[in-house]
Formats: C-alpha cells, sequence, structure tokens
C-alpha cells in the first residue's frame, strides 16, 4: 500500500507530514501506520508527536486494569457498544503479552472486538508489552497522545492483566477503572496488588455471578480504610486533600448490564475532578518524558560504538567482578552524564 497522500518520501519529516495530515483528516489506515511507527519508536513518530501533540489535551483517557480472568476486554466491548449508541467516538490501546518468541502481541483483545471492524468512529489497537513493566507497553501513552490528537472523545487504555504491578496506568490516564470479579481472592490480596489504591472506579464484573454483590460490599468496605494514591501510584500526603473514593459498581459486559451506568460514572468523575484531572494532567506529561528519556538513553548505550563498553560492564558485574552501582556509574560517565 502506497502513503495516504500519494508517493512515498525517504524523509522521515515529510513522511510524518503526510501521516499526521491524513490522519487529522480521518484516514484511518495513515493513523494505523502512524501508530506502528510510534510503537517502532523511530524518527518518524518522532517527528509526527511533535506536530501533532500540541493538538491533544480533549479527549477522555481511561485506563481498565484488574486481574486477568475479570472480563476486562469483554467489558470493554460492551462500553464501546454503549458509547456508540449516544454517539460518541473511542480508541482503544489494548495491551497484549508478548510472544516470547517474536516479541509480538497475542491479538486476543482485537479479536474479542471485531463486531466494530467497520465502524469508523471506533478504532482498536493492540500493543505488545514487549516485557514492559506496569501493564502498559512503553509507547502506549505516545499512542494515546496521537488518538487523542485524531479527535477520539475517549480512548481506553486496557492493561496486560498481570494483576500485581499495574500501577503505571494510573499515570497515563485521566480516569482509572478496576476491574474485579466475584470471589476472585481475598481482600488482603487486592490491597496487595495495589490497584485499588490508584482506582477513580471500581467494578466488579460477572454481577450475575453468585457472590457479586458480597464482593462489591466487601469492596466498599475495604476502600474506606484502603490509602488512597495520586497519579503515579504514591499515597496522597497528609497535607493534601483526600480525593474521594471510588465509586463501586456492578457490571456484566456478556448482557451489558451496568454498562450505562458505568459510562456515567466516567462523565462524572470527568466533570468533578478539577483538582484530580490536573494532577493526572502534570503526571502523564512526567510519565512521557521520562518515558523518552529512558528510551534515548538506552538507545545511547545500545549504540554500537559503545557496545563493547556495554557489554564489559555487564560481564564485570556477571562475574561479581564490579558492583551493578558502578557499572551504572561507569556507563554513565561513557555517556558524559557523570553519576546520576
Amino acid at each position: 500500500m502506497g502513503e495516504p497522500a500519494g508517493q512515498a518520501s525517504a524523509d522521515p519529516a515529510a513522511r510524518a507530514g503526510d501521516l499526521s495530515d491524513a490522519t487529522l483528516a480521518g484516514d484511518r489506515r495513515a493513523l494505523a501506520r502512524l501508530l506502528t511507527a510510534v510503537e517502532n519508536r523511530g524518527a518518524v513518530a518522532e517527528e509526527a508527536l511533535r506536530r501533532l501533540y500540541p493538538l491533544g489535551g480533549r479527549a477522555h483517557l481511561v485506563g481498565i486494569t484488574g486481574p486477568p480472568g475479570a472480563g476486562k476486554s469483554t467489558l470493554v466491548a460492551a462500553l464501546i457498544g454503549e458509547l456508540r449508541r449516544v454517539g460518541r467516538s473511542v480508541a482503544v490501546v489494548a495491551v497484549d503479552p508478548s510472544s516470547p518468541i517474536t516479541g509480538g502481541a497475542l491479538l486476543g483483545d482485537r479479536v474479542r472486538m471485531q463486531a466494530y471492524a467497520g465502524d469508523r468512529d471506533v478504532f482498536i489497537r493492540s500493543m505488545a508489552a514487549r516485557g514492559h513493566a506496569g501493564g502498559l507497553a512503553s509507547t502506549s501513552g505516545a499512542a494515546a497522545a496521537v488518538l487523542d490528537a485524531a479527535g477520539f472523545d475517549i480512548v481506553l487504555l486496557e492493561t496486560v492483566g498481570t494483576g500485581q504491578s499495574e500501577v503505571e496506568v494510573a499515570a497515563a490516564a485521566d480516569t482509572t477503572v478496576v476491574i474485579e470479579a466475584p470471589e476472585m481472592g481475598d481482600e488482603v490480596q487486592a490491597i496487595k496488588a495495589g490497584l485499588l489504591e490508584v482506582a477513580d472506579i471500581v467494578v466488579v464484573n460477572k454481577g450475575d455471578k453468585p457472590g457479586a454483590q458480597r464482593t462489591a460490599a466487601q469492596l466498599r468496605a475495604m476502600l474506606v480504610a484502603v490509602p488512597r494514591a495520586g497519579a503515579r501510584g504514591a499515597a496522597v500526603d497528609a497535607e493534601s486533600p483526600r480525593p474521594k473514593q471510588p465509586e463501586v459498581l456492578l457490571t456484566t459486559a456478556s448482557t451489558g448490564d451496568g454498562v450505562p451506568e458505568l459510562l456515567a460514572a466516567l462523565d462524572r468523575h470527568r466533570g468533578t475532578a478539577d483538582g484530580g484531572r490536573e494532577r493526572a494532567r502534570r503526571a502523564r506529561a512526567e510519565a512521557l518524558v521520562r518515558s523518552i528519556l529512558a528510551d534515548r538513553l538506552r538507545a545511547l548505550l545500545d549504540d554500537p560504538a559503545r557496545e563493547a563498553a556495554t557489554e564489559q560492564a555487564i560481564a564485570l558485574v556477571a562475574d561479581h567482578a564490579l558492583d551493578p552501582y558502578a557499572a551504572a556509574d561507569r556507563l554513565l560517565a561513557s555517556l558524559g552524564l557523570g553519576r546520576l
């Protein structure tokens, strides 16, 4: 397939301009190509983000997280249907586990959402986690920024579903929704996961199952005692206003029961979290900048010109001839950064 705006260009800036313009004009194939460039972290993606980022800030970014088996993908599909019913456009970044062989995504989420493949106001993108901790791919924030600039009303970020380390989604979203299922574990385990500390809305899915009402009641009681966390997962200090306790809702995604109420709760959270929204915006900006810094530092260390020094430092650490802190200091010094 050719470039959306005509002939392909070898110049990254020109190609980024073509893809950006076509994306803003509603070309979904151009948007898909641009998101591929974002995943690959190339010069085209960087130039495109420079163009598109100032146009964003309007979409409602919603993180969807929770343990495996809670029905996240089914609920996301049901939420897409409700959003379309009320005439709103929606994009989904569904982060899938990575293949240990190829590093690619196992596209279970996109398969579940194929019913919306022909709807131009629905865009679904599966991204591989590629070993990145926190439940999101390292490029999820950049992808969300592109979809925001593309004009979608709401962007759903569905995490990979590891269940223990997904609090990172709170730094990427305006509203964080934690999905639980009836009788999936005791209360202590739920707190240990850390997810309830960053939840803005808690959903007990599979509400038609035995124990759903009991699980919701237990969660409401627990949330009184669980310390609320800031957007980056750190507990809010005693001097700060305590954020409102999250709502606990019941849904049955397979039938759509409770999904309109979930959408209403999302709208309420966005409409009332004025101070929280500003904190979320700052946390998201910080997460994006830190991600770019980490990627650039990694690229410098992986530069062929420095590969020998990097490998030597790692070998010394493996042999216990050098401690890892000294190795890190040595590599930073080789980049002219000194000790950080």
